[in-house]
């Protein structure tokens, strides 16, 4: 099923009364990538006061973790990951890197502090949805094989490589699993039945969302 993740890995960075908050965020395959980030990330920041984290992996079910790392409790990675909740990502971790700056902020302030950061890094990242795709393998011959790569991109078909050998031509073609029948009908008309397609598996894309 399709699924939201974030575009890329990216950084984003508010302050806050003196306090300087850097959310790093990243696209994770599960749970012991998403705990390796955090762990470079702390790594990396070892001067800081906090490196508060939170992450979803997973699709069905979905494992989720945060962590206020010495924040009063509930006040860094529940709002952080209540921000992953609610734009329906998975597969996504963030840390924020809090550099104290001599006022204290309160548990609301917090609170809009992290949950705030990790938002804006969002919106300035980007969103994708990932999208599973059948990808087949057509076969024909040398003859037809310029003039079929030609109007698979023509109907907007995702041509993905076409590969040469003494027997023939095989062009690959990645189609949206619910367009599969009717890539099907409409390689055997243009075709007359002449060029077959193969299923050699299933990729996922990703597609920008917003």
């Amino acid at each position: 099923m399709p699924y939201l993740t974030v575009a890329g890995p990216g950084v984003h960075e508010i302050e806050v009364k003196k306090s300087r908050f850097l959310c790093h965020l990243a696209r994770v395959g599960d749970e012991a990538e998403a705990q390796a980030f955090v762990a470079g990330i702390r790594k990396q920041f070892w001067d800081a006061r906090h490196n508060c984290t939170a992450f979803v992996v997973g699709d069905d079910p979905r494992r989720e973790r945060s962590n206020d790392d010495g924040e009063p409790a509930g006040t860094a990675g529940a709002p952080m990951l209540e921000v992953l909740r609610r734009r329906g990502v998975t597969d996504t971790v963030a840390v924020v890197t809090r550099y104290f700056g001599g006022v204290l902020l309160g548990a609301g302030g917090l609170v809009r502090a992290y949950g705030g950061v990790v938002a804006e890094a969002l919106d300035e990242v980007g969103l994708v949805e990932r999208r599973p795709v059948a990808l087949l393998a057509v076969h024909t011959d040398h003859v037809r094989a310029g003039r079929l790569e030609n109007d698979l991109r023509a109907a907007g078909y995702a041509v993905r490589d076409v590969a040469y050998d003494a027997h023939g031509v095989v062009v690959e073609v990645g189609v949206p699993e619910e367009s599969v029948p009717g890539f099907e009908a409409w390689l055997a008309e243009t075709t007359a039945g002449e060029a077959l397609p193969e299923r050699v598996g299933t990729t996922l894309v990703d597609v920008p969302v917003g």
